[in-house]
């Protein structure tokens, strides 16, 4: 940070970066800094405990004004990035849809407690954001997304991610869902490859379009689209296409929110070629704030080389993206008889005992 310790004044970019480890270095420092940068996403190698954590989101959030959004890939299960002290263990959204074919009623309000807790312990260490809900349909066979998604029936999908994002919205959180138009029916894992779906648009709108169409659709604060192609829809993957994004996503389904690309650095993105130009295809189709992760130095040459004309549009919907706790630190969290509650009934259905 400056020796004055005085924010810069800068509105928030389109890009959305990580950090290496539990403190910033000069480096990161500065590229927070740097005027496309508009967020932070954290990763488990940026946690040791509960003040370490609070400590660095403070000084992330110190560096600029408008401070930048900082968010986290917290869905619960195996993509759970916080992990003891201070956080609880969260369900794999597959749970929910278990309890689901036993209790619909109790099912939603065990997403409900469970989208309070994720979104109240993030918010109570300042974090802003979770890239959750995953709206993805469980067919069976992803590598990828597997116990991540809470049910094969989208309308299931659908009510229960809504009990979630009603949780998290509860605490004063957003929610975001994913990977539009749908990442479950392929195999392949877009870290690693190019996943392709060879069904056509009826099926995919009819089934895995169906939880966006849902009521839900009109809470989510943000979507971020899967780094698949539809082969016989579009020859891009969704995160690159304008038929995707604009004519489907903003057009068909009305959605007013931020669209987040899916990391940039996926095997998946590389179709689109070097960083620049993967971030430069990704803003034109339609995204308004693109993520570069694990790789600072294709995050430094971004900023160096990349002088995007970003849309008024989406300026405006980067900036109002916020966030509000009802529960200022986590020490307070600890005594809130609302997250107690809440708590009580996620530990319930993740069979923890103690």
């Amino acid at each position: 940070m400056t020796e004055s310790h005085t924010p810069v004044l800068r509105p928030r970019g389109p890009v959305m970066l990580d950090v290496a480890g539990t403190v910033l270095t000069d480096a990161e420092r500065e590229r927070i800094c740097d005027p496309l940068v508009g967020g932070v996403i954290l990763f488990a190698r940026n946690f040791t405990d509960s003040e370490q954590l609070a400590a660095l989101t403070a000084e992330i959030r110190a560096l600029r004004d408008p401070a930048p959004i900082i968010a986290v890939d917290h869905e619960g299960g195996r993509v759970q990035r916080f992990r003891g002290n201070g956080f609880t263990r969260l369900p794999p959204m597959r749970r929910l849809g278990e309890a689901w074919e036993a209790d619909h009623v109790g099912a939603l309000a065990a997403a409900r407690a469970t989208g309070y807790v994720l979104a109240a312990e993030l918010l109570a260490h300042g974090v802003d954001l979770s890239f959750t809900p995953v709206l993805d349909l469980d067919y069976g066979g992803s590598r990828v997304i597997g116990d991540r998604a809470f049910h094969r029936d989208p309308q299931v999908v659908a009510s229960l991610a809504q009990a979630l994002c009603a949780g998290m919205a509860d605490a004063g959180m957003g929610c975001v869902g994913k990977h539009f138009p749908g990442h479950g029916f392929v195999e392949a894992d877009s870290h690693v490859d190019m996943p392709v779906d060879e069904r056509g648009f009826d099926a995919i709108w009819d089934e895995d379009i169906a939880p966006y169409r849902h009521r839900l659709g009109r809470q989510l604060a943000g979507v971020m689209p899967a780094h698949v192609v539809y082969a016989n829809v579009d020859p891009n993957p969704a995160g690159f296409s304008p038929f995707w994004l604009q004519d489907v996503l903003r057009g068909r389904l009305g959605f007013k929110g931020v669209i987040f690309s899916d990391d940039l650095t996926m095997e998946g993105a590389t179709l689109a070629g070097d960083i620049v130009a993967r971030s430069r295809a990704a803003l034109e189709a339609g995204c308004d704030m693109v993520l570069v992760c694990n790789r600072p130095d294709l995050a430094e040459e971004l900023l160096d080389r990349w002088a995007p004309e970003v849309p008024p549009e989406s300026s405006a919907r980067i900036a109002a993206l916020s966030a509000r706790s009802a529960v200022p630190d986590p020490f307070a969290l600890e005594l809130h008889p609302v997250y107690q509650q809440a708590r009580a009934a996620v530990a319930e259905l993740v069979g923890d005992t103690a």
